[in-house]
Formats: C-alpha cells, sequence, structure tokens
C-alpha cells in the first residue's frame, strides 16, 4: 500500500524543515537530533509506578540501568530487558524511555534500559558484552528488585533488535540465563544482506539503504566482523533452542525482508515466532505513538505476546 497518510504527513514536515538525514551530520549532532526527534514524535510519557537507575559493573566500566516498574502488587514481577535503537551509534536510555513506560504498565513487566556503549567509540561486540552484562546482573539481583529470575525477556528495535537476537545466542552459547521470550522490532540481521527492501527504501527523507551503510560502518572495526553470527544473527548455521520470538517489521523499511528472513529461519528451525508487518508505514515508526495510530497499535501488540510468553 502508499505509504500512511500519517506517514506521509511526517515526512512532508521532514521535507519543508529542510532537516537534514542523520548521516549528513557529526556524530554529536546526530546523537542530538536523533533523541529530539524521538522524543518530539513519542508524545507524552506514560507514569509508571517507579522510575529507578542503578550503575552496575560492566566489561568497560559501569554501566546505567534504568528500571520501569508497574504496580507491583508485592509479588515478583517478570522482567523485560529492552535494547534501544539507533544504529549501534545513536541513542541512550532516553532514546527508547516512552516505550519503555507503555511496555512495562501494559505487559505488566518491570522493563530495565541499559545505557550500553556506542559505536565507533567502542565497536562490536562492546555493545553486545554490555547487554550481556546487564541481564546477568538483573538475574543475580533479581531477589533484591522484587523480580522473577524465571520470567525473563529481552528485546528491541532497529539495532536494539539486532542486540536482542544476539544476545540469544550468546546466552545459548554461554549457558544462559534463560529467557522466555524475545521482541525484535524490525531488527538488523545481516550486514551483507542484499534483499529487495534495501534496495527499494532509497527516500533521502526517510531511513534508507544509506543509514543502513552508515550505521554497519560505525559498528563494525572490519567488514569481516560482520560474518560474525552476533552481529549478524541470520547468519548463524543453528538457530535451534531459541526463545520464542515476536517479530515486527515495517513495509517502507530497507530492513523489512531480512526481518522476516530472520523470522522464517526461526520457525525452520523450530523456534515459535509470531510476526505482523505494519503495512504503509517507515522504520522507526514503533517509537512514534505521539503521531502515528500503528505505532499504538505495535506497542500493544508487542506488550499482550510480552504479558502472555511471562505470565
Amino acid at each position: 500500500m502508499p505509504l500512511h497518510p500519517q506517514a506521509l504527513a511526517l515526512r512532508e514536515h521532514r521535507s519543508r524543515s529542510g532537516a537534514p538525514p542523520l548521516y549528513a551530520l557529526t556524530l554529536a549532532q546526530a546523537r542530538a537530533a536523533d533523541l529530539a526527534d524521538i522524543q518530539a514524535a513519542a508524545g507524552t510519557p506514560e507514569p509508571v509506578a517507579v522510575v529507578e537507575e542503578r550503575r552496575i559493573p560492566g566489561p568497560g566500566g559501569p554501566l546505567l540501568l534504568r528500571l520501569y516498574r508497574p504496580e507491583a502488587h508485592g509479588r515478583p514481577l517478570p522482567a523485560l530487558l529492552y535494547l534501544f535503537g539507533g544504529g549501534w551509534t545513536l541513542g541512550s536510555p532516553d532514546t527508547s524511555d516512552a516505550i519503555c513506560r507503555r511496555l512495562a504498565n501494559s505487559a505488566g513487566c518491570v522493563t530495565v534500559s541499559v545505557g550500553y556503549r556506542l559505536a565507533p567509540e567502542h565497536p562490536f561486540p562492546a555493545a553486545l558484552e554490555d547487554c550481556a552484562a546487564a541481564l546477568h546482573w538483573i538475574t543475580a539481583q533479581a531477589d533484591g528488585l522484587g523480580l522473577d529470575p524465571d520470567r525473563l525477556a529481552v528485546g528491541g528495535d532497529s539495532a536494539g533488535g539486532n542486540l536482542a537476537a544476539a544476545l540469544t545466542l550468546l546466552l545459548r552459547e554461554r549457558g544462559g540465563p534463560a529467557l522466555r521470550h524475545q521482541l525484535l522490532v524490525y531488527p538488523n540481521t545481516d550486514h551483507r544482506a542484499d534483499t529487495d527492501s534495501l534496495r527499494d527504501n532509497d527516500d533521502p527523507l526517510l531511513f534508507n539503504r544509506r543509514s543502513v551503510a552508515w550505521y554497519w560502518g560505525h559498528y563494525l572495526a572490519a567488514a569481516g566482523d560482520g560474518d560474525n553470527p552476533l552481529a549478524s544473527p541470520l547468519r548463524a548455521d543453528d538457530l535451534s533452542g531459541l526463545p520464542p520470538a515476536t517479530v515486527i517489521t515495517a513495509e517502507y523499511d530497507p530492513l523489512r525482508d531480512e526481518g522476516e528472513q530472520y523470522a522464517a529461519a526461526l520457525r525452520a528451525a523450530g523456534v515459535s515466532v509470531a510476526g505482523r508487518r505494519y503495512d504503509g508505514m517507515p522504520h522507526g515508526f514503533f517509537a512514534m505513538t505521539g503521531q502515528l495510530d500503528s505505532a499504538l497499535d505495535a506497542q500493544q501488540y508487542a506488550a499482550e505476546q510480552l504479558r502472555e510468553a511471562l505470565r
């Protein structure tokens, strides 16, 4: 279908504003612009019962964790480690703040965001190792945090979806902790992807194939690193035994096909997968709940999948 009228209005606004694409800016400019755009599109963040921050040991130094807690009713709650997007290059826990609040409330879980290290200052696999450290800390501290260590999930959007998928592979390799579910929102899954959606989505006013190449160029210290399944999960020889997945994609997204290919590969390996493509939507729509009705629907769908998996 054509670009949804609400998404088309956002594209036209960007055209009128004359804002350059992020890949045409310096890193500092891109990081500031990305956060400003996301916060403007997210609308008013939902209140949650408690938001708290912790500093934990990480493989490259202290890591910031932000925990979003819904009403607990005196019992241990399941937890979702949610990994923000931004091409491994942009972003922080502030990037996913509105998403984490809504998922905490709607899925009935403590949602945890981690300020993993960014590329190019810290290339692959720094971010992934930080995410693993965060999950291990959550598991070890579950009793004190009021969490149920047997009901854990991981999720993320875009590069965060890539990290979530890679984390399930890493945990399988290292023997846990066990996860109940993985939520993958338009994830990068293959740095060598050569798909119809990557070729077709070249609109300079939207996230496009040049955006994808710019991010991969920062994340990988060497192109060969992208062949590692922990960078490109679709390149894994074996996807069996991974947690059930929910995969969300967008029609006007260069990452659409590789996200759907990963969902198909998981199914072929015997992993239970629920998937939904949002027609008329561009990459990044999931965070735009203040401007796109489909974003609200997608976040609610994700929350329902998580609630069922973590109950």
